[in-house]
């Protein structure tokens, strides 16, 4: 079993007192989009390559129609 990884947080109550909390840090609450994968199964390369070449693609596209380019 692999170790957990623990992500600590401090914060200072009204009291002035200093709360700390601890927590696993891929349940970290700053982090929108993270999930949990088992080790060996990251995303593959290519759906990054893909989304950028999508998402340029449709820029380019979105772009060529304001009146006013070369």
């Amino acid at each position: 079993m692999a170790a957990e990884k623990i992500y600590r947080q401090e914060t200072v109550t009204d009291t002035g007192s200093v709360k700390i909390i601890e927590m696993d840090a891929a349940r970290r609450t700053d982090v929108l989009f993270r999930v949990r994968r088992e080790e060996g199964h990251e995303i593959s390369a290519w759906w990054m390559i893909g989304a950028f070449v999508l998402f340029s693609a449709t820029v380019v596209a979105l772009l060529s129609g304001v009146p006013g380019s070369a």
